[in-house]
């Protein structure tokens, strides 16, 4: 497996106002790696991710200095470049909450929904992605006789396999997790560890945990943050 660089994050500091919330981050992330980001509360670690995505500037208040650079093709793009419009930039760097968010719709147009975002009109093609991106999440045979259910219906567990697969369907280069496992139980944790560790063969994983087990099972590094700033990379 690649062990190139995949995001190359230089000089990034972050405010809330005027509030500073991290405090120049150099740091590069590896594809088909799950990078975890790791630290005490409180410390920026979910805010680092959106920085990824770009989703922080739907906050108020937010406001970021330094660059953030993602390998997409051959060369690094500058995702904060005129270049890089936010609604492409998150088709390609995908991200799924701590709390699952299933769309108040059928478990099928919970799928379906980000793919007629892009434009997506044909049935057959919609249908054959929903299912393939299901099938990544181990979550096709519990739901295929179930497709027109309310997607609400779903347990936790399988909520956030929805929406993980909500978020795969449109084959993003990188997959940003956050606290994914932190309102399930420890079953549905496992199943999710697990379909962590499978996805590294197509994406790159970049998530945030708490918990020193999960991320010592299933991360190739791990970036402590603490104050702000990055204090150790392993």
């Amino acid at each position: 497996m690649e062990t190139r660089p995949k995001i190359i994050i230089e000089n990034l500091s972050f405010y809330y106002g005027k509030r500073l919330v991290l405090k120049d981050i150099s740091t590069q992330i590896l594809e088909h790696n799950a990078t975890a980001i790791v630290g005490p509360s409180g410390q920026g670690k979910s805010t680092l991710l959106m920085t990824m995505n770009r989703l922080w500037e739907n906050l108020p208040d937010g406001h970021m200095a330094g660059t953030v650079k993602i390998r997409f093709k051959d060369d690094f793009d500058d995702i904060y470049s005129k270049a890089v419009p936010p609604h492409q930039l998150r088709r390609k760097v995908g991200m799924v909450f701590q709390t699952p968010n299933p769309l108040p719709m059928s478990i099928f147009k919970n799928i379906a929904f980000p793919l007629k975002l892009a434009g997506e009109t044909a049935s057959d093609r919609m249908a054959n992605l929903t299912e393939k991106a299901l099938k990544q999440v181990f979550l096709w045979e519990e739901v295929k006789d179930r497709l027109k259910e309310d997607a609400t219906t779903l347990s936790g567990g399988q909520q956030q396999r929805l929406c993980i697969a909500r978020a795969l369907v449109l084959k993003p280069q990188i997959l940003l997790l956050d606290e994914p496992t932190s309102s399930l139980d420890a079953r549905s944790a496992q199943v999710i560890e697990e379909l962590i560790l499978s996805l590294k063969q197509v994406c790159t994983i970049v998530m945030v945990s708490h918990y020193m087990d999960q991320v010592r099972r299933i991360a190739d590094t791990i970036m402590e943050i603490e104050g702000g700033m990055l204090i150790r990379r392993l």
